[in-house]
């Protein structure tokens, strides 16, 4: 072998080398890549897990989940699971509550209560975009339950939602919550705007 023949070859070696060299960084970066995807799913799959969790231990199934009639009793439909109350259940003007001992009332479905604040329906938490909260970003969902207020800035979320606990909640179980009602179903039923009561007349002073 003279000497070009040789530097030939040690040419080719060299860039086989560096050839072997690029396809292992590469596969080395892929398979980093593909750990990262793997891990980033884990923990979005664990969020909407703790979402649930903290769900059905908060009772959101309680009022915003309509009822119907088992054979024990009333019990969730979950079949329209967070839709909140029926469109197709229209409700009549409620009983009149005057003696003191009964002062608010709920529907057959427990998703529409009276009270001395008025008529308020339980809304529709999935994410279907026109009667639902699928326009909402997250920002929107934990600014509303930390407020009290419909889209952050609206109404009063009226009773019996029970917000002021719930803003208790960290961002992060609150992010948890808003993750898991994106993977519900989309249902879409439109909720009847809340009726609210006019404001008690001021008491005036008696000469």
């Amino acid at each position: 072998m003279n000497t070009r023949q040789r530097i030939t070859t040690l040419l080719i070696i060299v860039a086989s080398l560096a050839v072997a060299g690029t396809l292992t960084a590469t596969a080395a970066k892929k398979s980093a890549k593909a750990a990262e995807r793997a891990k980033a799913q884990q923990a979005a799959k664990a969020k909407v897990a703790r979402g649930q969790y903290l769900v059905t231990i908060g009772g959101c199934n309680d009022c915003h989940t309509p009822f119907k009639m088992g054979p024990n009793g009333p019990e969730p439909d979950m079949s329209r699971a967070l839709s909140g109350h029926p469109q197709d259940f229209p409700m009549p003007a409620p009983p009149k509550m005057t003696d003191g001992k009964w002062n608010w009332a709920g529907a057959a479905t427990n998703t529409a209560f009276a009270g001395p604040w008025g008529v308020s329906y339980a809304r529709n938490l999935t994410p279907e975009r026109l009667t639902g909260i699928g326009i909402w970003d997250e920002k929107m969902f934990i600014k509303t339950i930390r407020t009290g207020r419909h889209w952050g800035v609206g109404r009063p979320i009226l009773p019996p939602m029970p917000w002021f606990n719930y803003a208790k909640a960290t961002d992060e179980d609150l992010s948890a919550i808003y993750a898991y009602l994106r993977t519900l179903k989309p249902i879409k039923n439109e909720v009847p705007e809340p009726i609210i009561a006019p404001p008690p007349p001021v008491k005036t002073a008696s000469k």
